[in-house]
């Protein structure tokens, strides 16, 4: 099992305000699941699982594991165990956790219940992985985010449109995506299919830290697209994070049309709403500049009193009038190159998708087909039972009457 050490959310066990009474023994929560190109969905659901405890651990699946039952990983499992551990929210990861979840590996771990989105994952062939957990009374659900998918963010690169794009209407190769892509020959999965993200203010207060630069913070200014936020835009704020003691780290997020203007075809392939959430939910980030200029300008610097402005080893883009976005914090001697020892890029995370097309369209065909069969499974057995009818049998000895009743649960 491995431990978070770096800036989050604090682990420790919560006591009621005044009480003065012995700490209580804190709630121990488990999350298990693939993680495979991590999105702001899976923050939200780590968010909500360590919310009902005080110290939440997740299991994450190997390669072998996620192949047997779903279909070939985007990611390797080295890189989904290095995402999952960067979320603020996770206190500790198990590397190879299994992919049925069972009340030893919850005792293992010494955790009270584990949590799940309201879908439902299911073993290649076709059982609830959380059947034993559930019966136990040791299973808890939260709200699965809407508007969010793996299936829906492949399509996106794919497709090569800009219809994710905030402010641009739906184009109607999009739509088509939203209708057919990885559909299942019998229909659509209700948690397979594609819908759309509506931003709230109250989603970015559940993500942001609300926390004010203190006294000796050391404030560093990073800004870019953050696209796909993957395991190199994690690799580089890690080592920014170790420049100093107490860093306090804002991320300066460009506008989707300004993104499109430097990095050309679709991309962003998540708009601005979307990434917004998912470099809040990193544990290395303090603060997020939604639509922040392109340069780093003097205004911007003076304002949040920036001490150091960091970039990775990509390309510098010069700005539409030819000028060094980075001028400014040169000429202060403030700019640092930060090479994280990570190649992972947002194209190369395309490419991944684009060569292994097909075998990506069979495996959301295989996992919405193992989804609509349980879900009329479920259907047959709520109108066989919901309502607990009762069928009574009649039988005659002498003048006693045998009433029989049974009860359909």
């Amino acid at each position: 099992m491995l431990r978070n050490g770096a800036a989050g959310v604090s682990s420790a066990p919560r006591r009621p305000l005044g009480c003065s009474a012995p700490t209580p023994v804190p709630v121990r929560v488990w999350c298990d699941g693939c993680y495979d190109m991590v999105h702001y969905g899976h923050s939200n659901q780590l968010r909500q699982a360590r919310a009902l405890g005080d110290y939440l651990i997740v299991g994450v699946h190997t390669d072998e594991e996620i192949a047997k039952h779903k279909g070939p990983p985007v990611f390797t499992q080295e890189e989904r165990y290095k995402m999952v551990q960067a979320i603020k929210w996770v206190d500790a990861i198990v590397p190879g956790a299994p992919y049925v979840t069972t009340l030893e590996t919850l005792d293992k771990y010494n955790c009270d219940f584990c949590v799940h989105g309201n879908d439902i994952t299911l073993t290649a062939d076709g059982k609830d992985t959380y059947e034993e957990v559930k019966a136990a009374g040791r299973y808890r659900e939260c709200k699965r985010t809407q508007g969010v998918s793996t299936t829906d963010l492949v399509g996106r690169m794919l497709l090569m449109t800009k219809a994710h794009h905030s402010n641009i209407d739906e184009d109607l190769d999009y739509r088509k995506h939203t209708d057919n892509f990885g559909k299942c020959p019998k229909g659509h999965s209700p948690w397979t299919g594609v819908s759309q993200f509506l931003q709230t203010s109250q989603k970015i207060i559940q993500f942001a830290s609300g926390k004010e630069p203190q006294p000796g913070d050391t404030i560093i200014y990073v800004a870019g697209a953050f696209d796909l936020f993957h395991i190199g835009h994690v690799d580089f704020l890690e080592k920014v994070h170790r420049l100093a003691e107490r860093p306090y780290i804002i991320v300066g997020l460009h506008f989707d049309q300004e993104v499109n203007l430097y990095k050309g075809k679709n991309y962003p392939i998540m708009n601005v709403h979307e990434r917004t959430l998912s470099v809040l939910a990193c544990r290395y980030v303090s603060e997020v500049v939604i639509g922040a200029p392109y340069a780093a300008t003097a205004d911007l610097l003076d304002h949040f009193k920036v001490e150091f402005v960091c970039h990775g080893m990509t390309e510098v883009v010069p700005d539409k009038d030819g000028s060094d976005p980075y001028e400014e914090p040169k000429k202060r001697g403030i700019f640092h190159l930060v090479d994280s020892g990570n190649i992972l890029t947002t194209d190369l995370i395309v490419q991944r998708i684009i060569k292994n097309r097909l075998e990506f369209e069979a495996r959301n065909q295989k996992k919405e087909a193992k989804e609509l069969a349980a879900l009329e499974t479920m259907k047959r057995r709520d109108e066989a039972g919901h309502w607990a009818e009762a069928a009574f049998f009649w039988t005659h000895s002498g003048d006693e009457v045998a009433f029989l009743c049974l009860d359909w649960i």
